[in-house]
């Protein structure tokens, strides 16, 4: 471009410009909301990220106690059928032994906070108690 001293300009770069103070506000000002554009746009990917990982979250967890729940009541009904099993041997061997065992678990089942329990001498709980203490000497 300068021939005559030999120089040939390939490229200028402009380090500073000034503004009057009315454009370099509007300038900051259009800066300002770009920048806010931006952070809008990111901030609202980021709740649509978030809405998606707390429903596959919420539908693992719900996946979690289902799988809980089968597995609970499978287990449940096993125990149930060996208790069953073993009420039925107990039954079979001593019948006196599975009348004092359905006895207790009656009471079991009854108990409350609530609830005082009064039983006379006549009642099988009791007679089952007699039965097991050792004679008084």
């Amino acid at each position: 471009m300068t021939p005559q001293y030999g120089i040939e300009v390939v490229d200028v770069r402009i380090k500073h410009l000034n503004y009057v103070q009315s454009v370099r506000e509007k300038v900051y000002d259009r800066m300002i909301s770009e920048r806010k554009r931006i952070a809008s746009r990111y901030r609202s990917e980021g709740e649509g990220r978030s809405a998606e990982i707390l429903g596959n979250m919420e539908k693992e967890l719900r996946d979690i106690r289902s799988t809980a729940y089968r597995r609970v009541q499978e287990i449940r009904g096993e125990a149930d059928a060996s208790a069953t099993r073993i009420y039925g041997e107990a039954y079979g061997r001593d019948p006196e032994f599975y009348a004092f065992s359905r006895t207790l678990e009656e009471y079991k089942e009854k108990q409350n906070d609530n609830i005082i329990l009064v039983l006379t001498t006549d009642s099988d709980f009791y007679r089952y108690l007699k039965k097991a203490a050792p004679p008084p000497e």
